[in-house]
């Protein structure tokens, strides 16, 4: 009995049918193989397309600047993009510029006003919501106290809306006119809106399926029995303290830096 030789190793299982596999390419029309490889290719090239498309398609770039009336949007708009003081009317369409952030990026966002009329507000906010990088909710400090249910309706509406949620858009909350001697700090801002989110959930929370959360485009606003605050929200939220105005009047300077600061990290 000696050693076996190489040539009684077993074959290499596959060969056979890689030989046959051989003959056949062989065997067929050399156009017809051509035809082949170009299909196969569009068909590659086309993915490859649809991929980049797509995915184009999701990159949102707004920025958008929404709030009650008279919470100063407009002119917060005219003053990041140009740092000069105009007076302004109550908007009753949308307004856009680009808008270049302070950043080493060279970052440019579509900058866009929305009117903030209770009849129109809705509108628009469907028209830009899913284009939206971050939102802008504008607070009018002086006066926030008496507006705090308005407020906190136009904001849970904003929060607990599916595609807000899904996308998950960052949000500032511009505590505005902080030149005003009554103006309400953010935190305080920030504290009252908490409680009358918690009470606006308690008061809906009927409408709201039981299985999922969600029924008729809403979500559920928080966690589930915890009482409501901003950092159970599925967005980066961050309150700040701004003055469209300023602190000199229509002459000064507007008072805006943390809010460009804020934009600058998006």
């Amino acid at each position: 009995m000696g050693k076996r030789t190489d040539a009684e190793m077993p074959e290499n299982p596959l060969e056979p049918y890689i030989e046959s596999i051989r003959q056949q390419l062989e065997e067929q029309d050399p156009v017809l193989l051509v035809g082949v490889i170009v299909a196969l290719a569009v068909v590659v090239i086309t993915c490859v397309f649809l991929k980049y498309f797509l995915t184009s398609k999701t990159v949102r770039s707004a920025v958008l600047l929404v709030g009650l009336c008279d919470a100063g949007k407009t002119l917060l708009f005219i003053r990041l993009l140009s740092g000069k003081f105009k007076r302004t009317q109550t908007s009753i369409t949308d307004s856009s510029a680009p808008y270049k952030a302070k950043n080493d990026r060279g970052s440019t966002w579509t900058l866009i006003d929305l009117p903030g009329h209770d009849s129109l507000r809705s509108q628009y906010l469907e028209k830009f919501k899913s284009a939206a990088r971050a939102i802008v909710f504008v607070v009018d400090s002086a006066i926030f106290q008496k507006e705090v249910r308005d407020v906190a309706e136009f904001l849970y509406m904003l929060l607990t809306d599916t595609v807000v949620c899904r996308n998950a858009p960052t949000l500032l909350v511009a505590c505005n006119k902080q030149d005003i001697t009554m103006a309400k700090s953010a935190k305080l801002i920030q504290q009252q809106l908490e409680k009358e989110l918690n009470t606006l959930r308690v008061t809906r929370s009927a409408v709201l399926s039981a299985q999922d959360g969600s029924v008729g485009g809403s979500v559920y606003l928080g966690k589930k029995g915890k009482d409501f605050e901003f950092s159970q929200l599925p967005m980066k939220v961050e309150f700040l303290e701004c003055s469209a105005r300023g602190s000199k009047g229509d002459d000064g300077v507007a008072d805006v830096e943390s809010l460009e600061k804020s934009l600058a990290k998006l």
